[in-house]
């Protein structure tokens, strides 16, 4: 009966033996697959079957009922068993590495022949007009990297022009307009700080194609720059959306800053008031504060940068409770800055200031990289800059190598004679860009689409900072250095490096690494060590009115003609060109109704109640 039961075993374990066998001989491996393993399992699955001849010999020894035949036997069995396990084993690696090799060979053709037809795809040309991160510097030079990049990974042409901000780029943008000949993507522009209302006039005409369609397109680029509902919102003309708004800014982050060095040389405390502000000023421009015996110095630098006398004079006007266009910190006498009794007084003390010629007088059409020629040339005592503009090691280098000893350093907003001390209006606003309709016409938004993610994804660390160990390198934390290049003049953060990274405002989010990569302290001689960061807080420490509201107010149709008379006639009182006073200031305010002001004001508070930002 034993003998039975081993030979019933042994038959089954041979009939198995024998398939695995056949089944690792004759399986052909696929092309071009390396078929060593599978000549190894067919050697194991040969022993497998040599050990069963042996052990069906054994069987029929103990068959016969021979007693040693019958262990012969068990020990055939368990030798047979182990060959067995062992060719199974060596079978399926076999067929497991052809089968990944077989997958790997497919993966390497798809990759070839997608390889072939982007060499042989002609790439989509893509015009970008966009305004320059830093103003001064020029555009991307020719052999750019990025172009030879996106040609290849993404068979696009690409084709970049800078724009300058301001009614410049805004008159730009006006011509390709007219002409219907807008770009494929582009960053709107304004006169009046108001890219929104550009936006719109643009998309009413028919320019602009919608862009909904564009997210799914730009997964991560959305995540990260257009995840906020309301910024999306303010983006939509019925429901449709027509601009990409970037992520605002960096809050609050222009201040009014000093000459710690002409303090010193003249002996002079840091000013806390307006009087004590317009003294220093006046010391500055009269007293020869850097010493060199020429009458070459201004107290106060100043240019216009947005609607009527721009933001750059905010500081003066905020001690006076008045600053930037609207009121949003006196929701229950909203309107119009220039309708408060203080406004005129702001402006006498500007007309003041002027008189007293401690103001550069070119101040009406200063250029944006003219005042910051100028100020790096030591010609300026006080000004209001933005912090990156000044303390970046690109900025501030040119200034340091001008003179050595000069020390810019923060100053709190002045305080005015009703207590007030204002520094500016935080409007909260990003950059807004738009896709042209002819574009969209030519099929391209999909590519656009294209582009824009690459940038929040494999593009963002060569468009903002350059090439890893050529312009940075990777610490031990993790956080992006230029400790280690071979060339410190290619820093991510030197001036050469400007140029460059021109665009990197299209791929900034503000994350915490890239701010302290952006702003990292350094050191210009072992006597002068700047920290950006520290400025940045103590502006943004200052006080501030919150004006993001404006973003939802609409434009008048005759804005142009509005921002026009509203900004030559406060240019006219500041340069003593119209008498001041109640008379004359009252015909401007009756000229700023005939243009549509008082209607705007009434437009604008029914937007903020509406809204649910103002009772």
């Amino acid at each position: 009966m034993k003998g039975k039961k081993f030979k019933n075993q042994f038959i089954l374990l041979v009939l198995v033996l024998f398939v695995m066998a056949f089944t690792a001989c004759t399986t052909a491996p696929p092309a071009e697959v390396d078929t060593a393993a599978l000549d190894a399992a067919k050697s194991e699955a040969a022993n497998a079957k040599a050990t069963a001849d042996a052990a069906m010999a054994a069987l029929e020894d103990a068959a016969a009922g021979d007693a040693d035949a019958q262990a012969a036997l068990e020990a055939q069995l368990a030798d047979a068993q182990a060959a067995l396990e062992e060719a199974q084993g060596a079978v399926t690696d076999a067929e497991s590495e052809a089968a990944a090799a077989a997958e790997a060979a497919a993966a390497a053709e798809e990759v070839a022949a997608n390889a072939e037809a982007t060499a042989n795809a002609v790439p989509t040309e893509l015009d970008i007009w966009v305004m320059a991160s830093v103003t001064e510097a020029g555009p991307p030079p020719d052999d750019w990297v990025v172009y030879d990049m996106v040609r290849d990974e993404l068979g696009i042409d690409l084709n970049v022009v800078l724009i300058p901000p301001g009614p410049d780029g805004e008159a730009k943008l006006n011509a390709a307009a007219a002409a219907n000949d807008l770009p494929d993507l582009m960053q709107m522009a304004s006169a009046s700080n108001d890219s929104r209302g550009t936006l719109f006039r643009l998309a009413e005409l028919g320019l602009l194609a919608p862009v909904d369609d564009m997210f799914p397109l730009m997964p991560e680029r959305t995540k990260l720059h257009y995840n906020d509902p309301q910024a999306n919102e303010l983006m939509k003309i019925n429901g449709v959306q027509y601009g990409l708004a970037q992520p605002p800014s960096i809050p609050n982050r222009s201040g009014l800053v000093i000459r710690q060095d002409w303090l010193d040389n003249l002996g002079l405390e840091m000013p806390t008031t307006l009087d004590e502000l317009f003294d220093v000023a006046v010391a500055f421009t009269e007293q020869d504060p850097d010493g060199n015996g020429v009458d070459d110095t201004f107290g106060y630098g100043v240019f216009i940068d947005g609607q009527g006398l721009g933001y750059r004079f905010d500081e003066i006007l905020g001690a006076y409770d008045v600053p930037g266009l609207w009121a949003f910190h006196h929701p229950e006498n909203f309107g119009l800055n220039v309708r408060n009794p203080k406004y005129p007084e702001a402006v006498a003390f500007l007309n003041q200031m002027v008189e007293a010629g401690v103001v550069d007088p070119d101040w009406p059409t200063l250029t944006k990289d003219e005042f910051r020629a100028r100020w790096k040339q030591n010609k300026y005592g006080i000004m209001m800059e933005d912090f990156a503009a000044l303390t970046n090691k690109s900025n501030y280098t040119p200034f340091f190598e001008n003179q050595p000893d000069g020390r810019w350093v923060p100053v709190p907003s002045p305080e005015g004679p009703y207590g007030d001390a204002w520094l500016g209006v935080y409007n909260g606003g990003g950059s807004i860009y738009g896709v042209s309709q002819n574009a969209a016409n030519e099929g391209k938004q999909d590519k656009i689409a294209e582009l824009l993610e690459w940038m929040a994804t494999d593009g963002y660390w060569i468009m903002g900072f350059g090439e890893e160990g050529v312009n940075y390198t990777i610490n031990e934390y993790g956080d992006l250095t230029a400790d280690g290049i071979p060339d410190p003049d290619l820093a991510y953060n030197a001036q050469a490096m400007q140029p460059p990274t021109q665009l990197r405002g299209m791929v900034f989010y503000n994350n915490e690494a890239e701010l302290r990569a952006r702003y990292p302290v350094y050191e210009l001689s072992d006597e002068l060590t700047i920290y950006p960061m520290d400025f940045l807080s103590f502006f943004q420490a200052q006080p501030w009115v919150d004006g993001q509201a404006s973003q939802i107010i609409l434009p008048l149709d005759n804005a142009a003609d509005f921002e026009r008379f509203y900004t030559e006639g406060l240019i006219q009182f500041i340069l003593g060109q119209k008498e001041l006073n109640e008379d004359s200031w009252a015909e401007f305010l009756a000229g700023l109704d005939s243009l549509g002001a008082a209607e705007w004001e009434a437009q604008a508070t029914q937007t903020l109640q509406d809204a649910g930002l103002m009772d």
